[in-house]
């Protein structure tokens, strides 16, 4: 089986009726870049309709491969299963919401080309999302750069693009999908990030409230820290 140059990995819970659009027009963007490519399709454990439609788009492209967790574990544990089982050069993640705009991963690509840079993040703007959101999301970035030394404006956002030597570094975390660039940047790799689109969620309800937001990633924050610091210690 040969080595695709490109694998796009997208988490899913509860999105059915925002998939179908989504991976229309990612699949669309990916057959534009030179190279090969694969697209991993993670269900964590829906209870709507998200499986079958995952099945369906599998059938109609083969180039998509559905990964189904009996529960639900979290993004977390979803992005890290994509990560693993991931065989591109280059890894591309986005949001199965919707919100995330594949029509960017070109410009984010170029960028990490250009720069040089080892992972690319997006800045969300404007951004859709509820102010008390935002203002809690602003703040979450504000201390997060400052203590995990990330100084990422938009840790959130999950329209990235990464070389796949950084998937050696990562372990199992519950809050992955938000401090993946700062483990990123322990260990010595390059962060770039630019702005792209983002887009009101048309359909289904966000997973995120103020324990998803504020208080868990701050407990995990403070553990990621101490073992960033021991990490580092040890160089």
């Amino acid at each position: 089986m040969s080595v695709p140059r490109y694998s796009l990995i997208v988490p899913f819970f509860n999105e059915v009726g925002n998939i179908g659009p989504l991976m229309e027009r990612a699949v669309a963007v990916l057959r534009s870049l030179p190279g090969d490519f694969e697209a991993l399709l993670v269900d964590d454990g829906s209870s709507d309709g998200t499986a079958p439609e995952l099945e369906a788009i599998a059938a109609r492209e083969p180039c998509c491969r559905v990964i189904r967790f009996a529960q639900n574990q979290g993004q977390a544990a979803a992005l890290y299963e994509g990560l693993q089982r991931a065989r591109g050069e280059l890894i591309l993640t986005m949001d199965g919401d919707g919100q995330n705009d594949p029509d960017d991963f070109p410009a984010l690509l170029d960028r990490l080309e250009r720069d040089p840079a080892d992972l690319v993040c997006g800045i969300r703007t404007p951004r859709h999302d509820p102010a008390a959101r935002r203002a809690m999301s602003w703040l979450a970035n504000q201390v997060r750069g400052r203590i995990l030394r990330d100084h990422l404006h938009d840790g959130g956002c999950q329209l990235r693009v990464l070389r796949r030597e950084i998937i050696a570094t990562l372990q199992p975390s519950p809050l992955l999908q938000a401090f993946l660039p700062a483990i990123a940047a322990a260990a010595g790799f390059r962060l770039a990030e630019m702005p792209v689109r983002h887009h009101p969620r048309r359909q289904g309800t966000s997973k995120y409230g103020l324990r998803q937001l504020w208080w868990k990633p701050a407990a995990e924050m403070i553990r990621l820290w101490i073992r960033l610091r021991r990490r580092r210690r040890h160089r």
